[in-house]
């Protein structure tokens, strides 16, 4: 599992050009799955970066968690973060799961984070527009496989 964290003034998802979800301070994380992730990487993934101190405290230094600042999240799911690039000029997408294993691992990210923190979402395989104000910029990749 890949994950992008980027903490965020403000997040605004749109589809059809309707506002579906929005957030204000927090996260946005764009998720993406390979066919070998599990619900284990699923919640060791979201432990952790739910976890980050990574909010500034009143001295600057990134001292303070999402709970700390009584943050938002929003998670979208992004299979382009298993591209690969390596040849040519277009980006081979045959390391990303199939929608039959990343969908309900996309459904179980959002019901696990549900369980204990508000959770807004994308929708699945959608053609989304996401507007966010980058605060920082503070930006995070992650990959289970390294956690």
């Amino acid at each position: 599992m890949r994950s992008v964290l980027q903490v965020v003034k403000s997040a605004k998802l749109f589809i059809d050009n309707k506002l579906y979800s929005s957030i204000g301070r927090g996260f946005l994380i764009l998720v993406g799955f390979s066919s070998d992730d599990t619900e284990n990487d699923v919640k060791k993934m979201m432990d952790k970066l739910l976890g980050l101190r990574i909010f500034q405290d009143e001295f600057g230094k990134t001292n303070l968690s999402l709970d700390d600042v009584n943050g938002e999240v929003m998670i979208v799911s992004q299979f382009t973060l298993y591209a690969d690039v390596k040849k040519g000029r277009r980006p081979s997408f045959t390391n990303s799961a199939h929608p039959s294993i990343s969908s309900p691992l996309y459904d179980f990210t959002i019901n696990y984070v549900s369980s204990f923190r508000k959770c807004e979402k994308g929708v699945f395989g959608a053609d989304m527009q996401i507007e966010l104000v980058n605060d920082g910029p503070f930006t995070l990749m992650v990959d289970s496989k390294e956690l």
